[in-house]
């Protein structure tokens, strides 16, 4: 199977997503609010200045949607959903920090705003949170999904931190912090909505699919930094190659540079030398070797083990939703 783009006036997958799992979103934001509550203001203030700031809800939308495949609503779902959402917003508030972002879904980084001591302690406040509301479905097997996918976060944290500065490290390694970072949580989404549905058989299937809608999703993310329109991305263009992080597109581009353009890259990535025009520059390079292209190129490889993943489940009209989203993910601000 290969993707292919939809027209551009098709109705976007997300927000069609969002539409037929409405009723159940609105509750799990509800639980998010009322999990935010604490008498120690800045704890609310920081959370919400982020969970509802206009993110897009993706990973709990997963959990709802695997559980509606198999049953009528996913009310009792809501509270998972919500913790799903609240490991999500933890990391995102401990990368921001180890980062020094300074932006996020358009507006400034809680680190920005209130300083790093109070992100770091507001994001153990939520990873706190959400291991009660897992506690609340009485599932093991779901906290331990959630529990391993909280320590893969992590471990892919400070795997990213050991790539720093090494612009020869294996497409493998960078493929491995992806998937602790991103996909984990994605697959973790999936199998846990499955599972509050009492359809163990169709967990590893919709982990699958989860696993490589994460992989792609991460890489597309890896490209957009450095191509999108920043009022589209919601963050900086450029703040991967400003931290020095070193991606995907990078790391396919360093192997066919020229000696003077291995220099560039050494001297932004390594050195943290960085000119005005260098960013300008490094895009030209990675252009040059067509970084970009091979990138997507494999982003649309786990697109297809995505959609493959779906195959073998029931027919519903959440399935074709959970396909159209494959395609949205791969071309989402292009």
């Amino acid at each position: 199977m290969s993707i292919t783009a939809p027209k551009i006036n098709d109705i976007d997958p997300l927000t069609a997503l969002k539409s037929y799992l409405s009723r159940e979103l609105e509750a799990v934001d509800k639980v998010i609010a009322q999990n935010l509550e604490s008498p120690v203001f800045l704890i609310p203030t920081l959370g919400r200045h982020l969970i509802f700031a206009g993110g897009k809800r993706l990973r709990p939308l997963l959990t709802l949607a695997c559980h509606r495949l198999f049953k009528e609503t996913a009310d009792t779902t809501t509270g998972l959903a919500a913790a799903v959402e609240f490991i999500h917003t933890a990391t995102l508030l401990h990368d921001d920090v180890v980062d020094e972002s300074k932006l996020r879904r358009t507006l400034p980084t809680a680190n920005a705003v209130w300083g790093n001591q109070a992100s770091v302690l507001v994001g153990d406040f939520l990873f706190a949170k959400s291991f009660q509301l897992m506690i609340e479905t009485n599932n093991f097997d779901v906290l331990r999904i959630l529990a391993n996918a909280s320590a893969s976060i992590s471990e892919g944290e400070v795997l990213q931190l050991s790539l720093c500065h090494n612009l020869e490290a294996p497409i493998e390694y960078l493929l491995r912090i992806i998937e602790a970072k991103t996909a984990t949580l994605f697959a973790a989404a999936c199998q846990v909505g499955t599972l509050m549905a009492n359809q163990q058989t169709h967990a590893a299937p919709l982990g699958n699919y989860g696993q490589n809608l994460g992989m792609a999703f991460q890489i597309v993310d890896d490209i957009l930094d450095y191509c999108a329109d920043p009022a589209q991305l919601g963050k900086d263009v450029g703040d991967d190659f400003r931290e020095g992080k070193i991606t995907l597109p990078v790391l396919l581009a360093y192997p066919s540079c020229s000696a003077a353009e291995k220099e560039i890259l050494k001297r932004n990535f390594i050195e943290m030398n960085q000119k005005p025009n260098d960013f300008s520059i490094v895009l030209e390079i990675l252009q040059k070797h067509h970084s970009f292209t091979k990138a997507y190129k494999l982003a649309q490889s786990f697109g297809d083990k995505a959609y493959e993943a779906l195959q073998p489940l029931p027919s519903h009209p959440l399935k074709d939703l959970l396909s159209d989203l494959i395609k949205h993910c791969l071309i989402r601000k292009f």
